[in-house]
Parts: C-alpha cells; sequence; structure tokens
C-alpha cells in the first residue's frame, strides 16, 4: 500500500497538473458517479491527507484513496495510457493534461464542506501543515499494552505511516517494534523520529531502507542479519516487519 510520502507527491503531481485549470472532461467509471458531469468546473486546489487524496472545485471535493494498487498517473492530451484502459476509476482532463486514476480503492464526491468526514477519524497528518505531536502521542498512549509496530500502523493514531516507514522508524530509534507503547522508552523521540522520516521520504526520495526488504541481510548498523516477522492477530498479521535483533531487541 503506498504511504503518507507518495500520496504527497502525488498530490503535488495531480496540482500542477491540474490546480488553476478548468475541467474539459470527466470520467468517474465507478456507478455512483457514472453520470456526473464536471465539465467546466475549475480545480481550485489538490491535496492530501495522511493517505487520501482531494482534488476540489468550488463545490465539490473529489476524494480518493490508492488503498493497495491504485495509482495516480498524469498524461499529455491524447498521450497513449501505460496501464489497462479496464483499471482506470477516474479521469479528469483539462487542455493541458490528462490525469487517470487506475486501480483506485475509494472514489466518491463530498460537498466540499463535508470534505472534513473523510478523514475526522483519523489522527494527526505526519505531513500535514498542521502537525500535532502531542497529539499523536496522546493518541498511541491511550492503548498502552498494543504492540508499537501495531499502533504505528493505526491511521487513527497518527496518519501516513505504512507498513514500510513503521519499520524504519522503529530500527532507527532502536526500539523493538514487538514491545507495547506502554514500553517505549522516549514515545515523544519516536514519533518526532516517524515525522522526520516521513517529512524527508516525501521531499528528498528516495528512500533508501535501513532494514525494510531486508530479511536475512546484515544490519546496516551492527551486522546481525535483518529479522522478518510477523506481529499481532488476526488481520494484523498478515503483513510482517523488518528489524535487527541484535540492536533492537
Amino acid at each position: 500500500m503506498p504511504e503518507g510520502d507518495t500520496v504527497f507527491r502525488t498530490a503535488a503531481r495531480l496540482r500542477a497538473a491540474l490546480a488553476g485549470k478548468t475541467l474539459t472532461r470527466s470520467d468517474f467509471r465507478v456507478p455512483r458517479y457514472a453520470t456526473l458531469d464536471l465539465s467546466g468546473q475549475p480545480v481550485e486546489s489538490v491535496g492530501s491527507y495522511g493517505k487520501h487524496l482531494f482534488v476540489r472545485t468550488p463545490a465539490l471535493s473529489i476524494h480518493t484513496h490508492l488503498k493497495m494498487e491504485g495509482e495516480w498517473r498524469v498524461h499529455a492530451p491524447g498521450e497513449r495510457w501505460r496501464k489497462p484502459g479496464f483499471t482506470a476509476r477516474l479521469v479528469l482532463a483539462t487542455d493541458d493534461a490528462e490525469a487517470v486514476g487506475f486501480s483506485l480503492g475509494t472514489v466518491e464526491v463530498l460537498p466540499i464542506e463535508q470534505e472534513h468526514t473523510a478523514v475526522d477519524h483519523l489522527g494527526p497528518d505526519l505531513l500535514g501543515p498542521n502537525w500535532d505531536a502531542a497529539e499523536a502521542v496522546r493518541r498511541l498512549a491511550a492503548d498502552p499494552d498494543r504492540p508499537i509496530a501495531l499502533a504505528l500502523l493505526d491511521q487513527t493514531t497518527l496518519a501516513g505511516i505504512g507498513n514500510i516507514f513503521r519499520s524504519e522508524v522503529c530500527f532507527i530509534e532502536r526500539v523493538d517494534p514487538r514491545v507495547p507503547v506502554g514500553s517505549v522508552p522516549d514515545l515523544h523521540a519516536l514519533v518526532d523520529r516517524a515525522h522526520t522520516v516521513l517529512h524527508s521520504a516525501a521531499h528528498n526520495p528516495p528512500w533508501r531502507p535501513f532494514v525494510y526488504g531486508r530479511h536475512r541481510r546484515p544490519c546496516r548498523r551492527c551486522g546481525t542479519n535483518v529479522t522478518l516477522t510477523l506481529i499481532g492477530e488476526g488481520p494484523d498479521r498478515e503483513r510482517g516487519i523488518y528489524f535487527c535483533t541484535g540492536c533492537q531487541a
């Protein structure tokens, strides 16, 4: 699943292609909005919150979420798409650009004054202008018995971290991802590190992983082979976390 840094950069690309321009065509390839035509509407802004994207006209906000496989691509008018057309869920075109959302997990159109309902349940946005570290710490600390790896992945505590960066943040701070939140020595430092890491990945890509994807390869810090393990129960066990038993455990 794309993480907050990817969504942040996607919003920047869509902003460059659409913001301040007038839509010449819209094609919603989802049943609920199949008849909606936004041709002639100006795009006032494009933004992101955590893993959520918003393209805004004066009255409406087009909310999309990439989920596991979604992707937005920007093409020149008439340019051949480089992904199968049947996977397109939304097309927004201007005189000089065509933005296509492929395999989007969520496509919905909200009255602009109701846009907040799509993100009200989320924690502070790590890449947002109103990032609130104290609130993120408060939300994490509210469930002290939960493994920190699961808590960091929960978008209702802080928005934007996925499987890659929960591994990276725990490694950098030498935190065993299996320990409960209440046992993390410095939760404030961990949250600050999450903000720093996501900001760096969003503004200075690509991020070179310290541990993610390095199962059984030497730790860059101590040389111990990196471990991949599953944490939690039920659906929470579907994705593994990478960590070093030498300098994190």
